[in-house]
Formats: C-alpha cells, sequence, structure tokens
C-alpha cells in the first residue's frame, strides 16, 4: 500500500512538473537573417559617420543596430560635430529610428 501511494505521489508531482514546463514562454532565439542586417546597419551608419564627419571623430562614436533601432552614443569635440553625426546617420537607409546619446567632451 504503501509502495502504491509513493508510485502516485511521484507520478502526480511529475504530471504537475511538465504541465507547468508548459506554460513558460520558449526562449527567444536570434534571427541570424536580423543580427546579419543589423551588422549591416551598423557598418553602414559608421562609414557614413566616417565620411561626413572624418575618422577620428567617428571612432569616438559608438554605432549599436538592433531590430532597425540605431543608438549612436560616446563623446565628441563639439556640439556640430554631434549634429552631423546625426543628419550623417539619418541618411542610411533601413534605421526605422535613431537613437542619439552622444555627449560633448568637457572644454
Amino acid at each position: 500500500m504503501k509502495r502504491a501511494a509513493a508510485f502516485i505521489h511521484c507520478a502526480i508531482v511529475g504530471l504537475a512538473m511538465a504541465l507547468g514546463a508548459c506554460g513558460t514562454a520558449p526562449e527567444k532565439k536570434t534571427d541570424s537573417a536580423e543580427t546579419s542586417q543589423d551588422a549591416a546597419l551598423t557598418a553602414k551608419v559608421k562609414s557614413a559617420l566616417a565620411t561626413d564627419v572624418g575618422a577620428r571623430a567617428a571612432s569616438n562614436i559608438t554605432v549599436e543596430a538592433s531590430h532597425g533601432v540605431v543608438r549612436l552614443s560616446g563623446f565628441v569635440d563639439t556640439q556640430e560635430m554631434a549634429e552631423r553625426a546625426v543628419v550623417a546617420a539619418k541618411k542610411v537607409a533601413g534605421i526605422q529610428t535613431l537613437k542619439n546619446d552622444l555627449r560633448v567632451k568637457a572644454s
């Protein structure tokens, strides 16, 4: 009798665990096509920055792209340079949203 009760208890616990796992959200997988699109977009923006702002200034700007959202961050020498960087990035096709987190260096 004790053995049957232990078996039933284990079966109920196992079933509860299995049903609990069914309710969890599946792990989000990164789509390799989207990842390569983000990498290509990042490269295009970096190239545009180097061309329009200059290689030295562009090297201080970090560009991150994810799902069409591009973020510029880092430090630039002047407000004009920050504005030129934003204008250059906006020219790149494929950007859905541009976030400007550039900061002007203190003099």
